[in-house]
């Protein structure tokens, strides 16, 4: 009997860690040359992988000394359905170690830079992905998402990022943080490439992945992105704006208002329940990504789905040799969930995702009436890179401060997009677009009108 495993179609070289000259941001891990199909839709696009996605034959490290030296022997169902597509795969993107945490300065090797001030954090944990797309470096990128870690360093790098619907974009291949948590999908400089790349990422994975319904439906996104929204409804959510800085919440309000030009009725809304959604998901990742991540080494047991042993083996022997070498960002996850898991045998974790059905019902009701939730991306710009002599609570502050507007629908599994609304004090800020389960394609669609009337 043959083991089942994904396959590995187009011919490659391991590549190389490139030097600093080459890596002004230290948003590279390693970089390589794959070439896909001569035809398909992103023939002539360069694209990153996020380093926490398996490259065949190519290292990954997922921002960790842990996994140092690790060289996958697979290739994760994205990346087959890039190259299948004639994307050209330029290199693995730099994250945050074990993808912990929301800035983007505790990688192992170094600390990203952000493109537009170089002294100010990325965000994380997509941080190479969202610096190499902002300094025009790749066309395209992949990121994971289980906090905002697509749409943090999309909003302070000033590019689009998705985080789709959960279950739309198979999560094969990369390492996870929690089952319930684990989204992956596309980030690119504008819309209709964003568009674009998820048509070419979603779809259901042949029982590959269980977080994945079996009857996914994947509309040509790019092909209906319109010019105008008569019709349109859109809901600017109070409290979504109320937890934010004046500049950043005065910007996306305004820049909302704008789609008023194009035919959507904009309105305000209030749900005081969001403000506890970060909570919620605090509850849910501190414990899941314990028993997740280290407990059962990147694999739940209990789940019918592609396993990958050599991953199982490489954090395995991480954890047992290498533990003194996580970051400090990361070490209080690891002790927070230990010791909820070991004091309270899960319960807070199982409180949490009961309340986490609550708050999907309560967008879910809001959404009956409005086909997207708008509310700033992130409560604030970017702020600079913690200095080598700052707090353990300072940087921990700095990794996990900004997650409130994003976080909850990670929990929800609501699609959810990022898009610059332009700078303030020469920082970008972001415009968060919530759409219902699986339509995808309305999230787009405002986005891509707001960037007409931007760009104007």
């Amino acid at each position: 009997m043959v083991e089942p495993a994904l396959p590995v179609k187009y011919p490659r070289t391991p590549g190389y860690r490139p030097g600093p000259e080459e890596n002004t941001l230290n948003a590279w891990y390693y970089r390589c040359d794959i070439k896909g199909a001569a035809k398909g839709k992103l023939v002539g696009k360069k694209v990153g992988i996020k380093d926490n996605t398996a490259v065949a034959g190519v290292p990954m490290m997922n921002g960790s000394k842990i996994m140092e030296g690790y060289v996958p022997e697979f290739d994760a169902t994205v990346v087959t359905r890039i190259l299948d597509e004639g994307g050209q795969i330029v290199g693995k993107t730099a994250c945050v170690d074990m993808c912990l945490g929301g800035a983007g300065f505790n990688n192992a090797l170094a600390p990203v830079l952000n493109p537009v001030q170089k002294d100010h954090v990325p965000g994380g944990s997509s941080s190479g992905s969202g610096a190499l797309l902002a300094a025009g470096e790749i066309d395209l990128a992949t990121g994971c998402d289980q906090g905002g870690s697509i749409r943090i360093p999309a909003c302070w790098c000033g590019v689009v990022g998705l985080k789709p619907t959960f279950g739309l974009v198979p999560y094969t291949g990369c390492v996870p943080i929690d089952m319930t948590l684990d989204h992956c999908g596309p980030m690119a400089r504008t819309v209709r490439d964003c568009a674009l790349f998820l048509e070419v990422l979603a779809g259901y994975d042949d029982g590959n992945d269980p977080r994945q319904p079996p009857n996914i439906k994947v509309p040509e996104y790019s092909k209906q992105l319109p010019d105008k929204l008569e019709g349109k409804r859109v809901a600017l959510l109070r409290e979504g704006f109320e937890i934010c800085e004046k500049d950043v919440a005065d910007m996306v309000k305004t820049a909302a208002h704008k789609l008023e030009q194009k035919g959507a009725v904009v309105t305000e809304i209030s749900l005081p329940g969001h403000k506890g959604g970060s909570h919620i998901w605090t509850g849910i990742a501190a414990e899941g990504m314990y028993q997740t991540m280290f407990r059962d080494n990147g694999h739940t047991v209990g789940w019918k789905g592609q396993y990958f042993p050599s991953l199982l083996d490489k954090l395995g022997q991480g954890y047992a040799t290498r533990s003194l070498d996580f970051s400090e960002v990361v070490r209080p996850f690891l002790i927070v969930g230990n010791y909820l898991q070991t004091s309270y045998h899960g319960r807070f974790y199982a409180k949490a995702q009961n309340l986490g059905r609550s708050l999907k019902k309560m967008y879910d009701d809001a959404l009956k009436d409005h086909d997207v939730i708008i509310m700033p991306t992130l409560p604030f710009k970017a702020p600079k890179i913690p200095k080598t002599d700052s707090s353990l609570a300072e940087r921990m502050a700095a990794s996990s401060g900004m997650i409130q507007n994003t976080a909850p629908f990670d929990v929800t599994g609501h699609p959810s997009l990022t898009i610059s609304v332009g700078k303030s004090a020469g920082l970008p800020v972001g415009m968060q677009i919530t759409g219902k389960l699986f339509d995808d394609l309305s999230v787009l669609q405002v986005a891509h009108v707001y960037e007409s009337l931007r760009d104007q």
